[in-house]
């Protein structure tokens, strides 16, 4: 299965309280600070949600 790094790049002050829960579910609470995550389609509109405040990369895990 692959795998997201997600990254926090902005912050959540100012936006509203549900996107800054959601910034909560994904395990983003510091700038610059990354997750490793399982690709799936909630996690994918968690992403699409906060999309403006985290940068998405695909996980490469060749050695396996």
């Amino acid at each position: 299965m692959r795998k997201l790094c997600i990254t926090l790049i902005k912050s959540g002050i100012g936006s509203s309280p549900d996107q800054r829960s959601t910034l909560a579910t994904l395990g983003l609470r510091r700038l610059n600070q990354s997750v490793i995550k399982e690709d799936s389609l909630s996690l994918r509109g968690q992403v699409m949600k906060v999309k403006h405040l985290v940068t998405v990369k695909e996980e490469t895990n060749e050695a396996k």
